[in-house]
Protein backbone atom coordinates (compact mmCIF):
# COMPACT_ATOMS: atom_id res chain seq x y z
CA UNK A 1 0.00 0.00 0.00
CA UNK A 2 1.35 3.37 -0.92
CA UNK A 3 1.58 5.53 2.29
CA UNK A 4 1.70 8.62 0.61
CA UNK A 5 -2.20 8.81 -0.90
CA UNK A 6 -5.06 8.86 0.82
CA UNK A 7 -6.42 10.79 3.26
CA UNK A 8 -6.54 9.71 6.98
CA UNK A 9 -10.37 9.54 8.75
CA UNK A 10 -10.43 8.95 12.74
CA UNK A 11 -13.18 7.31 14.39
CA UNK A 12 -13.76 5.52 17.61
CA UNK A 13 -13.91 2.35 17.57
CA UNK A 14 -17.16 -0.16 17.74
CA UNK A 15 -17.37 -3.64 19.09
CA UNK A 16 -17.68 -4.68 15.49
CA UNK A 17 -14.25 -3.03 15.21
CA UNK A 18 -12.94 -5.93 17.88
CA UNK A 19 -11.13 -8.41 15.98
CA UNK A 20 -9.72 -6.57 13.05
CA UNK A 21 -8.65 -4.23 15.51
CA UNK A 22 -7.00 -7.63 17.81
CA UNK A 23 -5.62 -8.33 14.37
CA UNK A 24 -3.74 -5.14 14.16
CA UNK A 25 -2.64 -5.00 17.26
CA UNK A 26 -1.06 -8.58 17.30
CA UNK A 27 0.33 -8.23 13.30
CA UNK A 28 2.36 -4.91 15.08
CA UNK A 29 4.19 -6.22 18.09
CA UNK A 30 4.15 -10.09 17.68
CA UNK A 31 5.25 -13.26 15.17
CA UNK A 32 6.77 -13.09 11.63
CA UNK A 33 4.23 -10.41 11.15
CA UNK A 34 6.02 -7.77 12.71
CA UNK A 35 9.18 -8.20 11.97
CA UNK A 36 8.35 -6.35 8.71
CA UNK A 37 8.00 -2.70 11.07
CA UNK A 38 10.01 -1.86 13.71
CA UNK A 39 7.99 -2.34 16.25
CA UNK A 40 8.27 -5.67 17.13
CA UNK A 41 8.53 -7.12 20.47
CA UNK A 42 8.88 -10.41 18.93
CA UNK A 43 12.44 -10.96 20.50
CA UNK A 44 11.38 -10.08 23.79
CA UNK A 45 7.82 -11.63 24.60
CA UNK A 46 5.53 -14.11 22.44
CA UNK A 47 2.05 -15.31 23.12
CA UNK A 48 -0.52 -12.49 22.45
CA UNK A 49 -0.53 -9.09 22.91
CA UNK A 50 -3.80 -8.31 23.46
CA UNK A 51 -7.15 -10.09 22.83
CA UNK A 52 -10.95 -9.25 22.02
CA UNK A 53 -11.79 -8.74 25.87
CA UNK A 54 -9.02 -6.73 26.48
CA UNK A 55 -9.68 -4.08 23.61
CA UNK A 56 -13.67 -4.30 24.35
CA UNK A 57 -12.82 -3.17 27.93
CA UNK A 58 -11.13 -0.03 26.00
CA UNK A 59 -14.34 0.88 23.97
CA UNK A 60 -16.72 0.17 26.41
CA UNK A 61 -14.63 2.17 29.64
CA UNK A 62 -16.73 5.41 30.09
CA UNK A 63 -13.28 7.35 30.68
CA UNK A 64 -11.23 5.65 27.50
CA UNK A 65 -11.69 5.18 23.90
CA UNK A 66 -9.79 3.44 21.03
CA UNK A 67 -9.22 5.72 18.11
CA UNK A 68 -8.98 3.80 14.92
CA UNK A 69 -7.27 4.91 11.49
CA UNK A 70 -8.41 4.26 8.33
CA UNK A 71 -6.92 5.24 4.85
CA UNK A 72 -8.79 4.82 1.99
CA UNK A 73 -11.79 2.28 4.27
CA UNK A 74 -8.95 0.21 5.61
CA UNK A 75 -7.78 -0.02 9.43
CA UNK A 76 -4.54 1.42 9.47
CA UNK A 77 -3.79 2.47 12.91
CA UNK A 78 -4.85 2.52 16.79
CA UNK A 79 -4.38 4.03 19.96
CA UNK A 80 -5.93 4.18 23.35
CA UNK A 81 -6.60 7.41 24.85
CA UNK A 82 -7.99 7.37 28.74
CA UNK A 83 -8.80 9.86 30.57
CA UNK A 84 -7.07 10.31 33.83
CA UNK A 85 -7.80 13.58 35.91
CA UNK A 86 -5.10 16.33 34.62
CA UNK A 87 -3.38 13.94 32.25
CA UNK A 88 -4.72 11.26 29.68
CA UNK A 89 -3.26 7.92 28.90
CA UNK A 90 -1.52 7.14 25.49
CA UNK A 91 -1.69 3.47 25.34
CA UNK A 92 -1.86 0.19 22.90
CA UNK A 93 -0.86 2.44 19.59
CA UNK A 94 -0.54 0.02 16.58
CA UNK A 95 0.39 0.75 12.98
CA UNK A 96 0.25 -1.33 10.50
CA UNK A 97 3.62 -3.00 10.03
CA UNK A 98 4.15 -2.71 6.58
CA UNK A 99 3.22 1.49 6.94
CA UNK A 100 5.33 2.10 9.53
CA UNK A 101 8.69 4.05 8.90
CA UNK A 102 6.78 6.86 6.57
CA UNK A 103 5.59 9.30 9.27
CA UNK A 104 2.49 7.85 9.90
CA UNK A 105 2.90 7.10 13.25
CA UNK A 106 3.94 11.02 14.02
CA UNK A 107 0.66 12.44 12.55
CA UNK A 108 -1.18 10.00 14.50
CA UNK A 109 0.42 10.70 17.77
CA UNK A 110 -0.38 14.65 17.41
CA UNK A 111 -3.71 14.16 16.49
CA UNK A 112 -4.43 11.46 19.58
CA UNK A 113 -2.63 14.98 21.56
CA UNK A 114 -4.69 17.43 19.61
CA UNK A 115 -7.92 15.55 20.66
CA UNK A 116 -6.90 14.68 24.52
CA UNK A 117 -6.40 18.31 24.77
CA UNK A 118 -9.55 19.10 23.26
CA UNK A 119 -11.49 16.74 24.58
CA UNK A 120 -10.52 16.76 28.35
CA UNK A 121 -8.61 19.64 28.40
CA UNK A 122 -5.42 17.66 30.01
CA UNK A 123 -2.03 19.14 30.49
CA UNK A 124 0.08 16.10 29.86
CA UNK A 125 0.01 12.79 28.16
CA UNK A 126 1.22 9.30 29.55
CA UNK A 127 2.06 6.04 28.38
CA UNK A 128 4.14 3.57 29.74
CA UNK A 129 6.78 1.75 27.64
CA UNK A 130 8.75 -1.80 27.99
CA UNK A 131 12.25 -0.25 29.51
CA UNK A 132 14.21 -2.69 27.50
CA UNK A 133 13.25 -1.13 23.87
CA UNK A 134 15.42 1.87 23.70
CA UNK A 135 14.47 1.92 20.10
CA UNK A 136 10.87 3.20 20.68
CA UNK A 137 11.37 5.24 23.75
CA UNK A 138 13.86 7.53 21.57
CA UNK A 139 11.20 8.00 18.87
CA UNK A 140 8.79 8.84 21.47
CA UNK A 141 11.65 11.44 23.25
CA UNK A 142 11.76 12.83 19.85
CA UNK A 143 8.17 13.46 19.72
CA UNK A 144 8.67 15.52 22.69
CA UNK A 145 8.14 12.78 25.38
CA UNK A 146 10.55 12.39 28.53
CA UNK A 147 11.58 9.57 30.62
CA UNK A 148 10.72 9.63 34.36
CA UNK A 149 12.56 6.67 35.58
CA UNK A 150 9.44 5.89 37.31
CA UNK A 151 9.24 1.99 36.81
CA UNK A 152 6.32 -0.46 37.12
CA UNK A 153 6.61 -3.98 37.17
CA UNK A 154 5.69 -6.39 33.73
CA UNK A 155 3.11 -8.82 34.71
CA UNK A 156 5.08 -11.89 34.64
CA UNK A 157 2.98 -15.15 34.67
CA UNK A 158 -0.19 -13.16 33.32
CA UNK A 159 0.42 -15.22 29.45
CA UNK A 160 -2.77 -11.79 28.29
CA UNK A 161 0.52 -9.58 27.90
CA UNK A 162 2.64 -12.48 26.55
CA UNK A 163 5.24 -14.69 27.38
CA UNK A 164 8.08 -13.04 28.54
CA UNK A 165 11.77 -14.23 26.75
CA UNK A 166 13.97 -12.19 29.61
CA UNK A 167 13.41 -11.58 32.90
CA UNK A 168 14.02 -8.19 32.85
CA UNK A 169 11.03 -6.30 31.59
CA UNK A 170 9.31 -3.42 33.45
CA UNK A 171 7.52 -0.75 32.03
CA UNK A 172 9.28 2.68 31.96
CA UNK A 173 6.89 5.97 32.61
CA UNK A 174 7.00 8.91 29.99
CA UNK A 175 5.35 11.87 30.01
CA UNK A 176 4.77 14.80 27.45
CA UNK A 177 3.58 18.49 28.58
CA UNK A 178 0.62 19.06 26.49
CA UNK A 179 -0.06 22.74 25.88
Amino acid sequence: MDTTTGRLTYRDATDADVDELVALIESAYRGDSSRAGWTTEADILQGQRTDPEGVLEVIKSPDSRLLTVERDGVVVACCQLEHRGAHAYFGMFAVSPALQGAGLGKTIIAEAERRARKAWDVTEMHMTVISVREDLIAWYERRGYRRTGVMSPFPYGDERFGIPQRDDLQFELLVKPLV
